[in-house]
């Protein structure tokens, strides 16, 4: 298997890990978005220095700019911030499915890389999706309550602020993914800051909620942005854009399954507009390939 293979099926995980963040990010609650943050970043950066420690990768982190450690940091105390607060604000199906409109976004940014380019594919592809975001918006604003709104708008700047810092990601492809941990321990150390400033603690509800805490700590707080790390920079980014598109549907999913969320016909059809646009914006995308070099 060639290493750009390798690569993209680790970005795969992550995207199977991160459908269960809605799930668990509820079974957290009363958690306020900064402790969470805290806390489940802590166990994430853990995870990472205890590997580079097994592995002796320490050494690979010398050298590397602050500016590579900024990005990281604000990348993902950024999002998971805005992400953990639109799920406390609004129903978690709702916020959950824009806050997917992330990949979306991925492969709109995607395209603007050195030998891509936007296709009337990728357009229509972000206006059937953004019309799934409508219609939760809309089921907000008449259903579930215009209080739900500010908590969507967040998911909305949640969604742009992961497909930057992913399409970012590439302009440090010589960056060891082990810098990960010190993403993640700078923004547990950034949000555990801000919680004791603004926010009242508040700590899991019983062994199940300690539980989810960990769990979002070991997965889609931890694992799975090693992972992601390492599809794009690696990978083939277009097709791990594609595999993302089915996160909000399993997110989705599960929420029903595990009774966090009601079967809502808007939701359904919500998440189905959302993963159609997202995959022909993906489809265009995959069309346009540099052209190969040489004779």
């Amino acid at each position: 298997m060639s290493p750009r293979k390798r690569a993209t099926l680790t970005g795969f995980l992550a995207v199977l890990l991160w459908s269960g963040l809605a799930a668990l990010t509820v079974a957290t609650a009363p958690v306020p978005p900064f402790l969470l943050n805290a806390l489940t970043f802590a166990i994430g950066g853990a995870l990472g220095v205890a590997h580079l420690a097994r592995t002796g990768g320490f050494g690979a982190l010398r050298g590397i700019g602050w500016r590579v450690h900024a990005f990281g940091t604000a990348g993902l105390f950024g999002y998971h911030a805005l992400y953990f607060t639109a799920l406390r604000l609004a129903p978690a199906a709702e916020a959950s499915l824009v806050c997917y409109l992330w990949p979306l976004f991925l492969v709109l940014l995607s395209g603007l890389l050195p030998g891509e380019r936007l296709r009337a594919g990728h357009v229509a592809g972000a206006l059937l999706a953004l019309a799934g975001a409508g219609v939760v918006i809309l089921g907000a604003a008449g259903g579930i309550g215009g209080a739900a709104l500010p908590g969507l708008g967040i998911a909305f700047l949640a969604a742009l602020v992961w497909a930057g810092y992913s399409v970012g990601s590439r302009r440090f492809g010589t960056v060891p993914v082990g810098a990960v941990a010190v993403f993640c321990l700078a923004t547990a150390a950034l949000s555990a800051v801000l919680h004791l400033a603004v926010e009242e603690t508040r700590w899991p509800a019983g062994a199940g909620g300690w539980a989810a805490v960990v769990a979002l700590g070991v997965g889609p707080v931890g694992l799975a942005f090693y992972f992601w790390d390492e599809g794009m920079k690696r990978g083939d980014i277009q097709l791990l854009g594609v595999a993302s598109y089915a996160a909000p549907v399993i997110s989705t999913a599960a929420l029903i399954a595990l009774g966090l969320a009601a079967p809502a016909p808007a939701i359904i059809v919500a998440a189905g507009l959302i993963a159609a646009g997202a995959a022909l914006a993906a489809r265009a995308g995959r069309r346009v390939r540099p052209a190969p070099s040489g004779g």
